[in-house]
């Protein structure tokens, strides 16, 4: 994850990205030998991969008609490119299916209740965070690109945010409803990054820079709080045996009675 995030070269990029990718299958998949958990592996695995082989057509054609795939030398051809959108939407797809962007998030809502919570902080802080990375990096080695970037951006961002607050509202199962609010905090950000476009294709560089400022500064947040969340999930379900929401009633008064069955067999 951390080589994600240093890597120069889209090579290299590429390698860190799959190792990155692979680690939470084995996370969850070694976990439980239930049916229902192995198949949200899969199913994060599938998913992963169809956004992999994004990648590997956006670094392979970028890097081919640039004649090296360091980042320098991809951010030195785009000017030049007669056609940048596919670039961008090879991107969107294969970094918004990490990130968790509607349409691409269907692992989620399978992988977190399947996953235990540590590998759960894991990956909705820190994996969720490397996809929204992605596309910021690749909007600055594209430089500006048409209006229509930022008006996609802005419609998938508002479309995760909303599917993301319906649907979990629906859920009776925490760690479930922590992952649809994972898919509305991307669509939050990805809000950000299509407003920060827009701006800047308008000429308008401050409120490029406050919307720019705004979707980091949420990607910081989320990382941090919804890790923690999770961890707090995990910790509801170690001393209650569930995380299922209708389950939960009445925990103070089971402790109280607890500790005076404590009380009186001292």
């Amino acid at each position: 994850l951390a080589l994600v995030a240093a890597a120069r070269d889209g090579f290299l990029f590429l390698l860190a990205w799959e190792a990155m990718g692979l680690a939470p299958f084995f996370l969850v998949s070694f976990h439980d030998d239930k049916r229902e958990v192995r198949e949200a592996a899969w199913t994060y695995l599938v998913a992963s991969h169809l956004g992999v082989l994004c990648l590997v057509a956006l670094f392979a054609w970028w890097s081919g008609a640039a004649g090296s795939s360091h980042f320098d030398a991809l951010a030195d051809l785009a000017p030049r490119l007669t056609r940048t959108w596919p670039l961008f939407l090879l991107a969107l797809a294969g970094f918004g299916a990490k990130a968790g962007l509607a349409p691409l998030h269907v692992w989620l809502p399978e992988a977190h209740p399947a996953a235990p919570s540590h590998v759960s902080a894991f990956m909705s802080g820190a994996l969720i965070t490397a996809g929204m990375y992605g596309v910021a990096r690749t909007l600055v080695l594209l430089g500006p690109g048409p209006a229509w970037w930022g008006g996609l951006l802005l419609g998938l961002g508002l479309l995760s945010a909303l599917l993301g607050l319906a649907q979990g509202l629906a859920q009776g199962q925490m760690k479930r409803l922590l992952a649809y609010s994972s898919v509305e905090n991307a669509g939050i950000v990805f809000l950000g990054l299509g407003a920060a476009h827009l701006a800047a294709r308008g000429g308008l560089a401050g409120a490029a820079l406050l919307a720019a400022a705004g979707a980091l500064l949420h990607v910081l947040n989320h990382a941090l709080f919804k890790g923690l969340l999770f961890l707090g999930a995990g910790a509801v379900l170690h001393g209650a045996g569930t995380v299922e929401i209708s389950s939960l009633g009445g925990l103070l008064r089971d402790r109280k009675s607890t500790r005076l069955n404590s009380s009186h067999r001292t």
